[in-house]
């Protein structure tokens, strides 16, 4: 007789069970959530991050070359300035992914906030906030932290610049459209910034402002009159500054001056010591003989010093080409740009980022007379640092989406100028 199988229990069907994450692997909300942090279209977004990430990641093994020596003096710790530097790195890269998504509505709504900021924050300068270094008063000390509020001026001004021009754009053909807006606001920006004698800083801001204004379409002799205006302010403010007024000297005479070695041409003449002591190949990373207080702001000011010394002709090259193909990541989502006001930001943050690595290299160079202006995502100081990333994610923004094909062909016949 044959035995008939007792019933077991009832066992739902698999597809009746609720789903559930496997032993060890990440929920799928948090993957899904990363890759929308990431999320993007257009090529030009992943080589300008890229390109960006790789001068960060450059820029912190050498400030921490650059700055031991200095740092063990100052902070009994050679790795004290680095870690500081570190640590705004790792404050910036979420403010750049931030910024990366934010709306470009978002940047037209806080455009006129963003400059009352920079502004009030630079006026914070000159009460008992404020302290001075190197004979500049730029600085604020909040007791954990200090900040230089003149960087966060270039930041807002990317942003402010592109939303008047293109609120006025078919009025930009007359002079007095131009300069009641913007004359006013970049007076008094850099007028507060040469008040605490950052001259530097007042120089990037002049040079972001025409640039955006010559990207803008602003008509030439319009630049070529506030050009003429500027030298002329330029040369008064210059100056009014015993100490300026020896650097340029030094400049012109391009230290040749046996008396101005151990003055104004200190700096100049070790950091050209340092280029040479480099030569092709360099002496080798952390062996410089420059940072042991031969040359001052050698994490800083003069951190191209110490690269070409460290890592010879090849590593200047280099960061040169970094620099270029930022600037070619830059030029290609001025062009792909649907909106006016993303082209004219874009190009704003271009003037600033290119611009300020030029003078920086020029400086150390000799081919300008020191300024005191930092090498961008490279050289050590947190506000820069912070305000650089934050202008770069400000560009991912607009790059992260491809103009769709209607617009494309609306774009292709584009002119040089960015709005007529």
């Amino acid at each position: 007789m044959a035995r008939v199988p007792r019933p077991g229990p009832v066992r739902p069907s698999p597809r009746s069970r609720p789903a559930e994450p496997a032993a060890g692997k990440a929920a799928p909300s948090a993957v899904i959530a990363v890759r929308k942090l990431f999320a993007a279209e257009t090529p030009e977004f992943f080589l300008l991050l890229g390109t960006t990430l790789f001068l960060l990641i450059f820029g912190l093994v050498m400030v921490l070359s650059s700055s031991a020596i200095q740092s063990r003096i100052d902070d009994g710790d050679f790795f004290a300035r680095a870690a500081r530097q570190g640590l705004y790195a790792v404050i910036g890269l979420p403010l750049l992914l931030l910024a990366s998504r934010a709306p470009l509505s978002f940047w037209k709504r806080w455009a006129g906030w963003a400059v009352i900021a920079g502004v009030l924050l630079q006026m914070l300068v000159f009460t008992d906030l404020g302290y001075e270094t190197g004979g500049n008063r730029g600085w604020l000390d909040f007791g954990a932290f200090t900040a230089q509020p003149s960087e966060l001026i270039k930041l807002a001004l990317v942003i402010w610049l592109p939303w008047i021009l293109v609120k006025r754009a078919a009025l930009l053909d007359d002079w007095r459209y131009v300069v009641v807006p913007i004359g006013p606001i970049v007076a008094v920006c850099v007028g507060l910034v040469l008040l605490g004698n950052d001259l530097g800083s007042a120089s990037i801001i002049i040079l972001l402002v025409l640039g955006t204004l010559f990207f803008a379409g602003i008509r030439l002799r319009f630049l070529a009159v506030a050009v003429a205006v500027i030298a002329v302010l330029g040369s008064g403010v210059a100056m009014l500054s015993l100490s300026r007024r020896d650097r340029i000297d030094a400049w012109l005479t391009g230290c040749a001056d046996p008396d101005l070695l151990g003055g104004e041409c200190w700096q100049t003449v070790h950091g050209w010591e340092a280029l040479a002591h480099g030569g092709v190949l360099g002496v080798g990373l952390g062996n410089s003989a420059g940072k042991w207080s031969w040359i001052p702001e050698a994490d800083n000011d003069f951190i191209f010093a110490i690269i070409g010394e460290e890592l010879g002709l090849l590593g200047c090259i280099l960061v040169l080409a970094l620099f270029v193909v930022l600037a070619i990541c830059f030029v290609r989502i001025i062009r792909m740009a649907r909106d006016p006001f993303a082209r004219i930001a874009t190009a704003a943050v271009m003037t600033w980022i290119i611009g300020q690595a030029f003078v920086n290299i020029a400086v150390v160079l000799g081919v300008l007379p020191v300024l005191g202006v930092p090498l961008p995502l490279v050289s050590a100081g947190g506000s820069a640092l912070l305000t650089t990333m934050a202008g770069i994610g400000i560009v991912l923004s607009f790059a992260r989406h491809r103009p769709q094909p209607e617009d494309r062909a609306a774009l292709a016949p584009r002119s040089t100028t960015i709005v007529k």
